[in-house]
């Protein structure tokens, strides 16, 4: 049977991996998906500590994190959509907050 040392070793892992993910890449579907990865982690200690004190309370919490995380990722997957048809591109790089306005007289 795991120890919680090895839940927590696990956990920094992932965090570390999906932090790591978030400051590196560029493309707006990876950085969304390291961003589950670190809310994936921080469920798992959750449930890793809620399992050590023997209550059902750091379940529930995960529970709803995660009913949370995957109204983010539709949430956050239609934007991506709208942000490739205004852009033709994923990249972080070219995007930008204001559309660029097309210039008077042309």
């Amino acid at each position: 049977m795991p120890e919680l040392n090895h839940y927590l070793l696990l956990s920094v892992l992932l965090f570390g991996l999906g932090l790591t993910g978030v400051l590196v890449r560029r493309n707006v579907l990876i950085v969304l998906m390291c961003i589950e990865l670190m809310l994936n982690s921080a469920n798992l200690l959750l449930v890793a500590f809620s399992r050590q004190g023997g209550g059902l309370d750091g379940q529930a919490f995960a529970f709803f994190s995660m009913t949370v995380a995957a109204a983010e990722v539709a949430l956050g997957l239609a934007i991506v959509v709208l942000l490739y048809r205004w852009h033709g591109s994923t990249s972080l790089e070219n995007l930008r907050l204001v559309p660029s306005q097309p210039e008077e007289g042309r």
